[in-house]
């Protein structure tokens, strides 16, 4: 791994100070120094070529040493692996607090004892060695991928115990497994940090975490959130943007990919396999509050429905309390699926859904008849239109502003609330949790038996696959449930 001699640059203009490093050089073998004599020569050196200790005498006059350690420690320079000495003329203790915090390693005061100088260099010596180390399994780990996770657009309740789950069964297998840390995006930047490795095995994770990157993977079963995902990357749409992250694939050897999200992250997956060897086995789990993939449970779906149904209940306490009528924006921007079984659940009074034909006087005459009333309005309720217009009120809000437009006055207070996104940070509920662990181990079946454009599904407790070309991304409701959710307008 290191070849060679250790490269040390000493900036002085001090005749004694470099002979009695020059006279400790000659003695060890494993050193070769450089000479120069201005700070700014200093700085220049060690930006256009590669030092493994540099030694900086305070008194070079033309830098001072804050700014000598400042520019050659600089993150935008990422001169981690150059171990800092700086010489300094007294017992200054703020000096030396001061260039430690701009970045040198270490300190030493004229006058030099040759045997503490050189105890000081083999430190050097020792700390460059282990980081480059480091630095060469970082590189050997990361550009050979296995199997990557790809997370991507809104968080959902069980992305981080699905995560943990596939890692568990996968590393059973013999197989390595790899995240983007920030979906699609990290894909297309495709640096080694744009990486994780996830290793589930306490004993294994002991043996790599001095590698950057390398993540216990364990302890995500039981975490809430997407510890591993972006906000939906819009610009992956562009082929120009997904050719790159193509390349990132190909270039970094990835054996299988995983994508976990909803429609927008199947959508994006969908396109790479356009751009990628088909010898790359690739797979899909659902993972979404609003189960905007048909065909199957998504992971997320259980938790919020219970999380809003919950919601809801204290709306309609409140509205009985003060009477009052709440209309309450919910998730389900296409398929109104949570706003839907939400409204089912605590039994609100009425669902307003995506493309749903509502006659708003109609409306407008129950709520004047009650002296409460809850109406949920999932958030892409005529979104579309809203958008064309250059409306920025939310959808329920919207709503609101088309019951007053029949020009029926409303007699009771009206309070319109906003989709309120903490049910995506709620803890998975174990119906979700057992439908990620059902779905990672049937995965991990999958690439196992060689199979690839696959995602698993779980419907009334059935398990099968359905191939991407016959996936679709906007969910079905059954017109039964859309009768049962409207007890406003059909009583």
């Amino acid at each position: 791994m290191r070849r060679g001699k250790y490269k040390i640059l000493l900036v002085s203009q001090d005749r004694e100070l470099i002979n009695t490093c020059d006279s400790i050089i000659k003695r060890e073998s494993g050193f070769k120094l450089k000479v120069v004599k201005k700070g700014e020569d200093g700085i220049s050196s060690v930006n256009s070529q590669i030092y493994d200790i540099v030694l900086f005498d305070q008194d070079i006059g033309d830098v001072s040493e804050r700014e000598f350690c400042r520019s050659v420690k600089g993150p935008s320079l990422k001169k981690d692996t150059l171990y800092l000495i700086v010489i300094g003329r007294d017992r200054d203790f703020k000096n030396k607090m001061d260039c430690i915090n701009e970045g040198a390693n270490d300190f030493i005061f004229k006058p030099i004892n040759p045997d503490e100088m050189l105890a000081r260099l083999k430190v050097g010596q020792r700390m460059i060695r282990m980081i480059k180390k480091v630095e060469f399994e970082t590189r050997e780990m990361f550009s050979n991928i296995d199997v990557l996770l790809i997370q991507d657009g809104g968080c959902a309740p069980g992305y981080n115990p699905v995560t943990a789950f596939i890692t568990y069964h996968l590393e059973n297998q013999g197989r390595e497994l790899f995240a983007t840390k920030e979906g699609f995006k990290s894909l297309v930047s495709g640096r080694d940090d744009d990486f994780v490795r996830l290793v589930y095995d306490p004993h294994l994770f002991k043996s790599l975490d001095h590698i950057p990157g390398v993540f216990h993977a364990a302890p995500l079963s039981e975490w809430r959130g997407a510890l591993l995902r972006s906000e939906r990357y819009r610009d992956f749409i562009k082929r120009d943007v997904q050719e790159k992250a193509a390349h990132t694939i190909k270039k970094r050897n990835v054996k299988a990919i995983i994508a976990i999200g909803g429609n927008g992250t199947f959508k994006g997956i969908n396109a790479l396999c356009e751009l990628i060897p088909t010898s790359i086995q690739v797979f899909f789990i659902p993972v979404t509050i609003d189960s905007d993939i048909a065909g199957t449970e998504c992971i997320g779906q259980h938790t919020g429905v219970e999380m809003g149904a919950e919601k809801i209940r204290c709306y309609m306490a409140d509205a009985r309390t003060h009477k009052r009528t709440y209309i309450v924006e919910m998730m389900g921007a296409n398929s109104g699926f949570h706003a839907l079984h939400s409204c089912l659940g605590a039994r609100a009074h009425l669902a307003v859904l995506p493309n749903t034909i509502i006659d708003h006087k109609k409306v407008v005459e129950a709520i004047n008849n009650r002296e409460e009333c809850v109406i949920v309005v999932a958030e892409g309720y005529k979104k579309e239109e809203r958008m064309a217009k250059g409306i920025k009120d939310n959808a329920a809000e919207y709503f609101y502003k088309e019951l007053l437009a029949t020009g029926i006055p409303i007699k009771r207070r009206v309070v319109c609330e906003p989709f309120s996104r903490d049910i995506r940070g709620a803890a998975p509920n174990n119906m979700d949790i057992s439908l990620a662990q059902r779905m990672a181990y049937n995965v991990s079946a999958y690439l196992k038996a060689g199979t690839s454009r696959l995602m698993p599904a779980v419907e009334s407790g059935r398990e099968y696959a359905i191939p991407f070309h016959e996936i679709r991304t906007d969910n079905e409701k059954q017109q039964e449930l859309m009768i049962l959710s409207d007890r406003l307008t059909k009583r």
